[in-house]
């Protein structure tokens, strides 16, 4: 199995960023690590194991991203404007830095953005955000409501980049129309932390509400944890 290791120094985040690749061939998938991950970490825990046949078949192509959350959602020393504005900077380095790169290597269009736990939450969020780019989403175990990260604070930034408040003030416009294009599977555990159960069911509702079709899976006894992320995987790629 081709695995790379690439970086650079990323002009929309003014710092190096590092990411590596798995597989030769088939439809790109933007990996997201949990809160604070590594690159390295769906290698770490085993996930790319579980997609080995996938990778070697020349099915899928992943791209395992770095996180800056701790300059982010998780810089609880830095204020709110700061930290959605490097959020923000991470959007634009995916976009204008990361999909070219993909681009280059793999003709293939059908991207797919999945993550777990607060990884779930990027693919999601980067997902709605983007459906001009993202054809197919799978958040296992994320969170949706990120006023709990920001406290009271609340603009137009804040607000496109809270699935809960852009989706709900959702009206009809071609970009609703992309969404209800998309495959988004949304999957939690019913042993899953609550916040993550209780947020993936709310955002599959307010989904519904707005006619945009995505699937709800919940796993019976499954908890917030690797092996059962490595089991489910399985299902949506």
């Amino acid at each position: 199995m081709l695995r790379e290791y690439h970086s650079w120094h990323s002009q929309s985040l003014d710092h190096k960023m590092e990411l590596l690749v798995f597989g030769h061939a088939g439809a790109p998938v933007l990996v997201f690590p949990t809160s604070m991950g590594r690159f390295y970490q769906y290698e770490d825990s085993g996930m790319i194991d579980a997609l080995q046949d996938h990778l070697e078949n020349g099915g899928l192509q992943l791209y395992c991203l770095d996180s800056v959350d701790n300059e982010s959602w998780y810089n609880y020393g830095a204020p709110p404007w700061h930290r959605i504005q490097r959020h923000l900077a991470y959007d634009r380095y995916i976009t204008e830095e990361v999909l070219p790169f993909i681009g280059n290597r793999n003709p293939n269009n059908f991207l797919i953005t999945t993550g777990c736990s607060f990884g779930g939450y990027h693919a999601v969020n980067y997902g709605l955000r983007h459906p001009e780019f993202v054809r197919k989403i799978i958040g296992m175990s994320g969170r949706y409501n990120m006023h709990n990260y920001l406290g009271d604070f609340s603009n137009d930034d804040v607000y496109y980049n809270v699935p809960f408040d852009c989706i709900g003030g959702l009206g009809e416009s071609d970009y609703t129309n992309r969404l209800r294009g998309q495959e988004i599977n949304l999957v939690a555990g019913e042993w899953d932390l609550p916040v993550c159960l209780n947020e993936t069911r709310q955002l599959s509702e307010l989904l519904y509400l707005k006619n945009i079709p995505n699937n709800l899976d919940i796993w019976g006894q499954n908890e917030h944890d690797w092996p059962f992320w490595r089991q489910q995987i399985l299902k949506y790629l």
